[in-house]
């Protein structure tokens, strides 16, 4: 009878508030429709200080009234916590959304040149290029080499020799990524702070700088544009002449004010509020900077947009950015309706039974993906566009992929992995079922209308997906091998390479024989080629074991580290030995993930070489050979991280380029031609 008082109670409120709801819902939901210009400092400084969190709006806590009231009278105790609704509620902004192009992968993507045979950056999306640490237009090579830029000429391998360097003037610039597009050079550095550490992160005063060299004559490169974010650098990309740098960090406070400028050539741009935006039940304190600098028309200004999101994760197609912001949801947060929820059909007619649908879930935990999607429009500049939700996390930037008007994520939560699918304008029109419920995802790869994904507990599952349906997506077959693959490259439409590492199981039993745990123990990394020719079998035709359980390699988490051609049967990868060994858990709850465990272990590298194989189908993974690249100092190379080692092959030569040497061979017998040292 209690209980049957609460509801009526309850029923009244919503007949009350559904009148109130008709009234303003139109002039609230067009304020939902938009991303909101920030006002002033003051909401700046706000949102700095954190205040702005505790801050409702009265609509929106009208609306949710009932919700609440119920939560209180039907809860045990009367508590309701309320701490992150915001992050909860769908946006959708209209735009003119732009025709996608289907996203192909090929062997070789586009360059700045095409008068020599030469390999490019590996790219994930055809024609959108992505910055690395080496470049080439097949007559010289651009390299980073500790605080310098590098500038070598190849023309004549035999001849080979280093023509020019750009030095990035202190200790504190350092230079990260390198772009290239006709003849500009792009150097992307990070202005480290000099009292960073580790735990002063959230305070980092470390700065996104960008410098546009004219490298028309590679002796004397000439800077014709640079630019300066307030923020340090996140990842950037270049289409079609159009340079993309996104930078992000927390807001930052100078002389009492939020700071809301960049720099241009050297001159303070002062960027007005109402040109930073907050998108409408996001709450953060991080701003994300997304530049484009039209590398045709230097002269013209860079332009700016900021929003106040954080990412941990992004995908950039032709036509459109995707951020990804991953939070933790714990047991502190109820998950309260969302508006759409309580004023749609099934919210207005069945508002209790969807109470007692979010009530079921108040202690559901994981993670929650937020993605916005920005329009690039034919102009260069960047449109907010939508954003969707989704519960789980991804991997990297290879769980997204663009295709046909779609977007298809690979994401993994408590229920296991899937794969889902939205249309353009962010509406989810189709998904797997859950695969894999208690492993980990450890790699994913879109290639057309199939997906793949890699599982890990104490064994390997990879996962055919077929996407031809986006309404329906299917499983078609798997296959269960010892260890894991953290990175999936294409050989072909009907072959996949794997590359991760090989691990022993191990039953842990009791002294009377009962089992009490599984664990898996790393014995050296692992390079596997697939068939998945029958979509239904996938087998795997060949594999090699790298090293031991202290071997490591940058392709690992760094999908630009390999060098790949199926015309020249060759493959390619910088290896390193580390210090430590170690184990995986499956029964321990706190277990970190290999990929964890591997950002963690890889700072003290015995040695490093480029392991160059020869591939095919009928041969599968054969050794050529090592071409050694360890440090100058040999007393000190076991404690040093060489963070610089990348190959690439122009006609029949293959070079190899490290902070210390540029090495120039023969691809068919490695035979070396030619060696520089850098100094």
């Amino acid at each position: 009878m209690k209980i049957f008082k609460r509801v009526i109670i309850l029923i009244i409120i919503l007949i009350l508030v559904i009148g109130i709801y008709l009234i303003i819902s139109s002039k609230y939901k067009n304020n939902l429709s938009e991303i909101v210009p920030i006002s002033s400092q003051k909401e700046l400084m706000d949102i700095y200080k954190g205040e702005s969190s505790k801050q409702v709006s009265f609509a929106d806590l009208l609306i949710r009234l009932p919700f609440s009231l119920a939560m209180a009278m039907l809860s045990d105790n009367g508590a309701i916590v309320y701490d992150d609704y915001m992050a909860k509620n769908d946006i959708l902004i209209d735009s003119d959304s732009m025709d996608d192009k289907s996203i192909s992968v090929s062997e070789e993507n586009v360059g700045t040149k095409s008068s020599n045979n030469y390999s490019r950056t590996n790219l994930q999306v055809e024609n959108v290029d992505e910055a690395d640490i080496t470049k080439t237009d097949g007559e010289y090579l651009f390299s980073l080499s500790e605080n310098n830029v590098i500038i070598t000429d190849v023309r004549e391998p035999e001849q080979t020799k280093i023509v020019s360097k750009i030095s990035g003037g202190t200790t504190s610039k350092v230079p990260e990524d390198l772009m290239l597009y006709k003849d500009r050079l792009i150097v992307i550095y990070e202005n480290i702070n000099s009292n960073f550490s580790y735990y002063s992160r959230y305070k980092s005063k470390d700065t996104t700088y960008v410098a546009v060299y004219d490298i028309t004559n590679k002796e004397k490169p000439k800077k014709i544009k640079d630019y300066e974010i307030e923020q340090p650098y996140y990842t950037s990309r270049c289409i079609e002449g159009n340079l993309y740098v996104i930078a992000t960090g927390k807001l930052r406070q100078e002389n009492d004010k939020i700071i809301t400028y960049y720099k241009e050539d050297g001159q303070r741009v002062d960027n007005d509020c109402n040109n930073i935006y907050k998108i409408k039940d996001v709450v953060t304190d991080s701003l994300t900077v997304l530049s484009m600098l039209d590398l045709n028309n230097i002269d013209q200004p860079v332009k700016v947009n900021s929003y106040l999101m954080d990412i941990e994760n992004s995908y950039i197609s032709e036509n459109n950015i995707y951020l990804l912001d991953e939070k933790y949801k714990g047991y502190s947060t109820y998950n309260l309706p969302k508006i759409s929820d309580i004023f749609g059909v099934a919210g207005i007619f069945g508002a209790f039974g969807s109470y007692i649908e979010y009530d079921s879930n108040i202690y559901d935990t994981g993670y929650i993906t937020n993605i916005y999607k920005f329009n690039l429009l034919k102009d260069g500049s960047i449109k907010f566009s939508k954003k969707a939700e989704e519960n789980g996390q991804t991997i990297n930037q290879f769980s997204i992929d663009e295709y046909n008007n779609c977007l298809r994520i690979a994401i993994y939560n408590n229920e296991g992995s899937k794969v889902i699918v939205y249309d353009k304008d962010m509406k989810k029109i189709g998904q797997t079922e859950s695969l894999a419920k208690g492993e980990n995802m450890y790699s994913s790869r879109f290639i057309g209308d199939r997906a793949y994904l890699v599982t890990y507990r104490t064994v390997d599952p990879l996962y055919v997906i077929d996407l031809s349906n986006p309404y329906n997506p299917e499983v078609l077959g798997e296959l269960k091998i010892p260890g894991y693959s953290t990175y999936l490259h294409p050989y072909d439409e009907n072959h996949i390479i794997g590359i991760g590492m090989q691990t022993e199981e191990k039953v842990n039993r009791s002294f009377n024989g009962k089992v009490i745990s599984t664990t898996a123990t790393i014995t050296g990394m692992k390079m596997a080629l697939f068939d998945i020719t029958d979509v239904n079998r996938p087998i795997q035709i060949s594999e090699t074991i790298i090293g031991d359980n202290r071997t490591t390699s940058d392709i690992l988490k760094n999908h630009k580290a390999i060098l790949f051609s199926k015309e020249k049967q060759l493959l390619a990868i910088p290896v390193n030995n580390y210090k430590e060994d170690f184990k995986i858990d499956t029964e321990s709850d706190e277990y970190e993930s290999i990929i964890e465990a591997y950002k963690s272990y890889n700072k003290n590298y015995i040695s490093e070489g480029y392991f160059v194989y020869n591939i095919n189908l009928t041969d599968g993974f054969k050794l050529k050979g090592i071409i050694t690249h360890d440090k100058k100092d040999n007393k000190n190379a076991y404690y040093t991280n060489s963070r610089l080692l990348r190959g690439l092959y122009i006609d029949d030569n293959l070079y190899t380029i490290s902070e210390d040497y540029i090495k120039v061979n023969k691809i068919n017998d490695l035979k070396e031609i030619k060696q520089v040292e850098i100094k």
